[in-house]
């Protein structure tokens, strides 16, 4: 799911999408207004899934979407070598979740672990 804000709603730390990934703000610099022009605003983000840069000009009055982020918690039924199986805490429903190697030392059967859920993808959330 997503929503659609204005640009000058947008804050550091929150979500945006860009190019079709969703991506979290890290920075975000506004520029005045010109004689003929209307103020712009740089968008300086992250891609949740793939840790790319990516960024966007646009004027503070246009229209961008936002990704609705559902974090989630869910006990570890298995781990594999490049996913682990969770079942979900609130539905009892289960999922695999890709994970890297560093992530699998982390994981433990029976554990319960935070995980994040954006335009039908999940991700792990260990912090």
């Amino acid at each position: 799911m997503k929503e659609q804000v204005e640009v000058r709603e947008l804050k550091e730390g929150r979500y945006v999408i860009i190019d079709d990934e969703p991506c979290i703000i890290k920075a975000i610099s506004h520029s005045k207004p010109g004689k003929h022009g209307a103020a712009k605003a740089r968008v300086d983000c992250i891609g949740i899934f793939d840790n790319q840069k990516r960024s966007m000009v646009s004027p503070v009055t246009s229209k961008v979407y936002v990704p609705v982020v559902e974090r989630k918690s869910g006990q570890v039924l298995s781990v594999s070598d490049n996913s682990v199986q969770l079942m979900d805490m609130g539905d009892y429903g289960t999922i695999d979740v890709p994970i890297t190697a560093e992530m699998k030392e982390k994981l433990a059967q029976g554990k319960e672990v935070a995980y994040i859920c954006v335009l039908g993808r999940t991700k792990m959330d260990l912090r």
